[in-house]
């Protein structure tokens, strides 16, 4: 069989096409002369929104848009959107198949994998194709502190990537590109029942322009709350290094760096972080770094615009003032 080409997994359970799929079509096209045939993308959808969504996908790269048409009901449903995309393949043969290593990607991509029976990398951060041709994927491996550059033996190639390692492509609504709609039977979507999606604010770190993180220098979780206050009126992101998850904290989903995630906000305010090789390759390509730390020989400090020495807390706190005065 003859793999070529690359499809990318555009995500959208809610309505609208995550972002962090644009983004994976811009890499695709960086990536399509050297893989040969088309970029594809696929994706589920209702029948009211098949125009809106295949321009935005041709607009962003796509060369040719495989749409499957669904009730809105089943828009949520993990088993409609797997059973897709292995029909997507199954059609397009691509060589690559890029899936966003959003919770709902991390979801998807695993099931298909191992319904065509094909290895998947997750959670890359680039994806290039070396001197023989093959399709090698970088990710941390040891909670990030080494990078690994694998291939997989078997085709297609699958790969997860998070978001914001990429840049967004500048879309051009005047592509030209072809869309292809099919049919998607799925006999068992009556197994999993969607009974809602959940009105949870996600953390979207990767789209945020300014971020206030904190590391080792916060002495309790109590304490999380004036950074919070901070973030909130600064009307940026709160987020953490590595040691604050681990201690129970802050989730997860807050936490900069290798085995979090890659961030290029226009302002990055790193309170009491030291600024450990894990982290710093999480936050160093943000426009504007302004580091808070009592220790002026802090690794950080080398990769920031600005660097203040003094107790964060105190700072926060005049900060706050200042903004709350609107003396700021």
């Amino acid at each position: 069989m003859n793999w070529q080409g690359i499809l990318v997994y555009a995500e959208n359970y809610s309505g609208s096409i995550n972002r962090a799929s644009f983004e994976l079509l811009g890499k695709a096209r960086e990536l399509i002369p050297k893989v040969g045939g088309d970029v594809y993308a696929t994706v589920v959808t209702n029948k009211e929104s098949v125009e809106r969504h295949s321009k935005e996908l041709v607009a962003f790269g796509a060369d040719k848009v495989i749409v499957y048409t669904v009730e809105e009901m089943l828009l949520p449903n993990p088993v409609v959107h797997r059973v897709a995309l292995i029909n997507a393949i199954s059609y397009a043969k691509p060589r690559l198949v890029l899936v966003p290593a959003t919770p709902w990607g991390r979801s998807i991509a695993p099931r298909v994998a191992a319904a065509i029976g094909t290895g998947i990398t997750a959670d890359c951060l680039d994806v290039y194709i070396d001197e023989n041709g093959d399709v090698v994927q970088v990710r941390p491996a040891f909670t990030g502190n080494i990078i690994a550059h694998i291939k997989t033996l078997t085709n297609p190639v699958m790969a997860t990537v998070r978001p914001g390692v990429f840049p967004l492509p500048q879309p051009r609504y005047d592509r030209k590109g072809e869309v292809i709609v099919r049919d998607v039977s799925v006999p068992n979507a009556d197994s999993v029942k969607v009974l809602g999606v959940s009105k949870k604010k996600a953390v979207k770190l990767s789209e945020a322009e300014v971020i206030v993180a904190i590391g080792r220098g916060v002495k309790s979780k109590e304490d999380v709350k004036l950074f919070e206050e901070l973030a909130k009126a600064l009307k940026a992101q709160l987020a953490c290094s590595r040691p604050l998850v681990d201690m129970g904290w802050m989730e997860r989903d807050r936490q900069v760096g290798f085995s979090g995630s890659i961030v290029k906000p226009k302002l990055y305010i790193a309170l009491g972080i030291s600024g450990a090789p894990q982290h710093i390759a999480g936050m160093k390509d943000s426009k504007y770094i302004i580091a808070v730390n009592i220790d002026q020989s802090a690794p950080i400090v080398k990769y920031s615009d600005l660097v203040v020495i003094g107790d964060i807390y105190d700072i926060a706190k005049k900060l706050l003032h200042a903004l709350k005065s609107s003396q700021f």
